[in-house]
């Protein structure tokens, strides 16, 4: 049926570097005093999320990301990671691999807002969340994944599973120099069907649209219909939506929703999918429908739906 990462990519491993700090920590400042986050409790930590110390001088990506997946239910291992994600020739692992390991994994991974304050309501939730620092200097990057798991707003600390350190405790204005080196990259991993407290819209229904490429169609639609919970008139989660019910053979489903999908949204192509699942089920006057809808809408799919509607008129 119808239907990219498009930030900057780095390639993180495990070296560590002096860090030298310059400016002011804005977002702690607004965390500490209440400006953002008002809601949050004092003090988090999630002392239950595995650990992997460091095996090596690069692996810093796969030890993070089998930390994360571990706390959410997903039985994987550094080891089981390392062939996907880390990169021999370049040592390190790079934030689009890390992405697409965690969705082949089972997981949906979804890329935060960059603000201390998501991060620490996502900790709050009780999701470790994998953030990519720099522990170097602009002109020398030391590039390293690393699991944020808890922080205490009185005493203004961070706490991390990094290298060989289990409780990692960094003040709360050198993490956020750090990481915002890194743009405030950072992710979530949750079962489908879970949802993080803090993701957009936009994130997250282009996290579910890339998900959906790797999932098995029970576990994307479990996803889809999460979101939709929270963003139900949102056009990707309902043509998502759509084709995962078409994907466990619940096609009159499936062409329900992408109805509801064009006629909410005017879009020509649900409508070209209605035609299409309509067809199948024998519904022809409904197809024919679609395809004229489609065309009416013209645009960059009417191509498509010129041909749905030459093969609604050649069926006997």
């Amino acid at each position: 049926m119808t239907h990219s990462l498009s930030r900057r990519t780095w390639l993180a491993g495990a070296a560590v570097m002096a860090v030298g700090l310059t400016g002011c920590a804005s977002q702690t400042a607004a965390l500490r005093h209440g400006a953002a986050g008002a809601d949050l409790p004092r003090r988090i930590e999630l002392a239950e999320t595995p650990f992997f110390p460091r095996t090596g001088p690069d692996l810093c990506g796969p030890e993070s990301l089998a930390t994360v997946l571990q706390a959410q239910g997903f039985a994987v291992t550094p080891a089981d990671l390392v062939p996907k994600v880390y990169l021999p020739g370049r040592h390190g692992s790079l934030q689009i691999e890390m992405l697409a390991a965690a969705r082949g994994a089972g997981a949906v991974a979804v890329p935060l807002p960059p603000t201390l304050a998501a991060l620490c309501t996502e900790l709050a939730a009780g999701h470790p969340v994998l953030v990519l620092q720099n522990l170097g200097l602009a002109m020398a990057p030391a590039w390293h994944y690393a699991v944020a798991v808890g922080y205490d707003l009185d005493l203004s600390e961070m706490l991390l599973r990094s290298g060989d350190d289990a409780r990692h405790r960094l003040s709360m204005r050198t993490f956020e120099h750090t990481w915002a080196r890194s743009g405030h990259w950072s992710f979530v991993t949750l079962a489908p069907g879970r949802l993080p407290r803090t993701a957009t819209e936009a994130d997250m229904a282009q996290a579910l649209v890339a998900f959906e490429r790797q999932a098995e169609p029970a576990a994307a639609l479990r996803a889809y219909e999460a979101a939709r919970t929270r963003w139900p008139d949102n056009l990707t989660l309902m043509v998502g939506q759509g084709n995962s019910l078409y994907r466990v053979g619940r096609r009159a489903e499936a062409a329900d929703a992408f109805e509801a999908a064009a006629r909410r949204h005017a879009s020509a192509a649900a409508w070209i999918n209605l035609g299409m699942v309509a067809l199948e089920l024998g519904q022809r006057e409904r197809a024919r429908s679609a395809a004229q809808e489609a065309l009416a809408l013209g645009g960059p799919w009417t191509d498509q739906a010129r041909a749905l509607a030459e093969r609604v008129e050649s069926r006997p």
